[in-house]
This record gives structure tokens, C-alpha cells and sequence, in this order.
């Protein structure tokens, strides 16, 4: 007799979402170690983003055949469903990952990982006072100064021993989380009636395609392609399909505010990852340890009261 997990059980939400930040944290040092494999220079924006096109649409492609699987049919959009996948692809993949791709050439993935922590105060602030879909409390502000303050911290003391900042780089990937909190109030408002995974899928794959076309037009190609590059797109793929399905899952199942208190795991998982597998220990210290303290204490100071509560 088949046992159905029970997804709203606080050790299975805990388990799931540190498996959707540990893909995520990965996913920092996988991009870099893909620009080596594949002989892709940092200033090579046109095949970094071929880079990110390919990754995103086999992405969508994973999550497309994930979600027909479980709902026993293939997902096919609506044709009302179209303008709702352009607008969450337009900020989920197409403006967060083109910003993201160039920023992350142009900065090392440990202070990339930190930086990213911001889309969760990024992702307050539109969704209260652009989109409206929730009020601002003197709490979320309070915890959004705080994170905010590890960030300009990290900047002035930690990583290169004095102020370091460049638009191109640390520029690019803030404009990312920027993105990223357009893309979240875009997808609570647009979902109602409509299979997550579905509009994930298909808003990887046509970012995907997008993201790909500008790439090959600008002159983008793949010099190094091996067996090792393409296990590489594969698993950032599969990062990309597995976190946003196993997410969108959890959502389903529970009030936001029960699995948003656990995106604090992110920027910690990705810290840890690029130190391991980037060699970047020399980044870890003393300033950057209290900088990413304070970034974790604003997330769990802006969820802490919602923790409290049933939605």
C-alpha cells in the first residue's frame, strides 16, 4: 500500500525547500564552472547568453514532460493562458537571467550568491506598494533594512578588502533581484485557475528561446563543447525544472508565508557552494560572515509574525 506524503508536515516543507536552495546555492559556482568548460570569456556577453537560452529551454522542456506526468495529460496552454506566460517569462527568465548571465561573469559567485538574498526585500516592496498585493508593516520594513545593510556592508568591508561595485557586475545581478520581485507579484496574480507548473514550463521555454535567439544574433557560439559541458547544461536545467516545480508544489499545498520563511536557506547554500567548488575560502571572513548574518536576520525578521499565522 502506497503512502502519499503529506506536504503541509513542517519536516517534509523543511526537507523540500532545502532541496529547492541547495539546486538553487548550486547553481552560482555550476554557471561559472560552465563558462570555463565551454571557453566562454567574461566579456563575451552574446554566448552567455546562448549559455542561459539552452539551459532555460531544455529547463522548460523538463518541466513540461514533469508536470504531464503527474497530471496524466500533456500541458498545453490555453490560448488565454499565452499573455500571462509572455509577462511572467518577461521578468522570471528573460530580464533576470539576461542580467544575471552577464553580472555573474563579472563577479565572484560568493558575493553573487549574498547579492541575490536581496529578491526576497526586492519581492516585498513591488508586491506591496507597486502590485498592492499585500501591506507593508513596519516588521517587513525593519527586516528589509537590516538585510539591506549586510548588503552595503559586504560591499564596503568584506569581499576585496574595501569598496567594490561595479555596474556591470554587482549592478547587473541587484537589477536581476529587481526582476526576480517583478516576476514573483507577476506570477501570484496571474496563476489563479491556472497549473504552476504549466506556466513555469512554458515560461522557461519561451525565455528560454528568447534569451537564445539574442545570444546566436549577437555573434554568441559554444567553442568548448564536451561531455563534461554538456552534463553541465543538463544539470542547471534540471535545477532550474526540479527547485520551481518542487516550489510551486509546496505553494500549492501550503500558505506562502510557511515555505517563504525557508528562502532564507538560499544565499547561505549558494555561499557555501561557490566556497567549496569555486576555491573562493580567501572571500569568507570575518565582514562577510557578519554581513551575510545580517542578510539572513532581515529574511527572518520580515517572515518571522507571517510564520505565526494560516493564510
Amino acid at each position: 500500500m502506497k503512502h502519499k506524503i503529506n506536504l503541509t508536515d513542517l519536516r517534509v516543507v523543511a526537507l523540500l525547500a532545502f532541496f529547492c536552495c541547495a539546486l538553487w546555492g548550486s547553481a552560482f559556482s555550476s554557471v561559472k564552472t560552465g563558462y570555463r568548460l565551454l571557453g566562454i570569456p567574461a566579456d563575451d556577453w552574446a554566448s552567455q547568453l546562448l549559455f542561459a537560452g539552452i539551459r532555460f529551454s531544455c529547463a522548460g522542456l523538463l518541466a513540461i514532460s514533469f508536470g504531464s506526468l503527474r497530471a496524466k495529460k500533456l500541458l498545453i496552454p490555453a490560448k488565454r493562458t499565452l499573455p500571462k506566460i509572455a509577462a511572467i517569462s518577461a521578468f522570471q527568465t528573460i530580464l533576470q537571467y539576461f542580467c544575471y548571465y552577464i553580472g555573474l561573469a563579472h563577479t565572484s559567485g560568493v558575493k553573487a550568491a549574498v547579492l541575490i538574498g536581496t529578491n526576497v526585500f526586492t519581492a516585498i516592496m513591488i508586491s506591496s506598494l507597486i502590485f498592492r498585493l499585500e501591506k507593508l508593516t513596519l516588521r517587513k520594513i525593519a527586516g528589509s533594512l537590516v538585510g539591506f545593510s549586510g548588503i552595503i556592508f559586504i560591499n564596503l568591508n568584506g569581499l576585496s578588502g574595501g569598496f567594490s561595485f561595479s555596474l556591470i557586475g554587482e549592478g547587473l545581478i541587484m537589477l536581476s533581484t529587481v526582476s526576480s520581485g517583478f516576476s514573483s507579484s507577476c506570477m501570484k496574480k496571474l496563476s489563479k485557475g491556472e497549473n504552476p507548473v504549466l506556466l513555469s514550463g512554458w515560461q522557461f521555454f519561451f525565455g528560454g528561446i528568447v534569451l537564445g535567439t539574442v545570444g546566436l544574433i549577437g555573434g554568441g557560439k559554444l567553442p568548448a563543447w564536451t561531455p563534461g559541458s554538456a552534463l553541465l547544461l543538463l544539470y542547471l536545467a534540471f535545477v532550474s525544472a526540479a527547485a520551481y516545480s518542487v516550489w510551486a508544489t509546496l505553494l500549492k499545498a501550503n500558505p506562502v508565508s510557511r515555505v517563504a520563511v525557508f528562502g532564507f536557506l538560499n544565499p547561505v547554500c549558494g555561499v557555501v557552494i561557490s566556497a567549496l567548488v569555486l576555491r573562493e575560502f580567501g572571500q569568507i571572513n570575518a565582514a562577510f560572515l557578519l554581513a551575510l548574518i545580517l542578510v539572513c536576520t532581515g529574511i527572518i525578521i520580515v517572515n518571522y509574525n507571517r510564520t505565526k499565522k494560516e493564510e
